[in-house]
């Protein structure tokens, strides 16, 4: 299945991967590549994340880093809505 992200997810991962740059250019690298793996992940099994409180958005887990990344199933497309840190307050589909 093909995986895309949304321009505001795309955002989100340039802005965290610029973030942690600034500070670490390996733990930049080290979260791209976790990114990566969950996205190659979704792409192979599309409904391996877990459902939300909001209709139709599911939420995958990244391993050894605490973001969480929010998408969507729509046909033959992996939707990428969001990317977010884990301490962040709970987050709401602004659709």
């Amino acid at each position: 299945m093909r995986v895309r992200y949304t321009p505001a997810a795309f955002h989100d991962r340039e802005t965290i991967l610029e973030y942690l740059r600034v500070r670490s250019a390996s733990g930049s690298r080290n979260v791209a590549a976790s990114i990566r793996e969950a996205l190659t992940q979704l792409g192979n099994q599309p409904y391996s994340g877990y459902g939300t409180e909001i209709p139709d958005v599911r939420v995958i887990f990244l391993v050894r880093h605490p973001y969480k990344i929010f998408y969507r199933v729509r046909d033959d497309v992996v939707e990428i809505l969001h990317i977010r840190h884990a301490s962040r307050r709970a987050w709401t589909d602004d659709r």
